[in-house]
């Protein structure tokens, strides 16, 4: 996967898989520029125009893909919240706190939150969401964050 900038966090296992990508809010580059690479789920851009740009319209033509993961792109409209990411093992990794107007873009390996701040967030990922089946809960390891289970998200 590439940045649009430095300002872009690639978060990175200890074994060197990229667990997830932070768009601070303030990351801007004139145009389109794509911070995730061809073999992505998902294809994530920062785009910038000026007043009077025009982008053409269009439609999306059917097509069939394969996707055997599932990835979230979560946007922080406002609030504080404490992201703790964990790799494929379920070793903690570390954390990182993102604030109103931060995205991430969680790309694999485990994640779990804390609120710290009332948030607002918007989460998108591949559908239709088939259940408690989809996901993996665990009591984290090595976190030196984590208070256990409040909720179930």
């Amino acid at each position: 996967m590439k940045n649009v900038s430095p300002q872009v966090e690639s978060v990175t296992s200890d074994s060197g898989h990229v667990l997830a990508m932070i768009i601070p809010v303030g990351v801007k580059s004139t145009g389109i520029h794509f911070i995730t690479g061809d073999e992505s789920a998902h294809q994530i851009g920062v785009l910038n125009w000026p007043g009077g740009h025009v982008i053409d319209a269009h439609i999306h033509n059917p097509l069939t893909r394969t996707i055997d993961s599932t990835q979230e792109v979560l946007f922080i409209r406002s609030g504080r919240v404490r992201m703790d990411l964990y790799d494929m093992e379920k070793n903690y990794q570390c954390s990182r706190e993102l604030v109103s107007g931060d995205t991430v873009f969680l790309v694999a390996g485990g994640h779990g939150f804390e609120i710290l701040e009332d948030a607002d967030i918007v989460e998108v990922k591949q559908g239709p969401y088939l259940g408690e089946g989809e996901k993996t809960r665990f009591t984290p390891e090595g976190n030196p964050h984590w208070k256990g289970s409040h909720g179930r998200e």
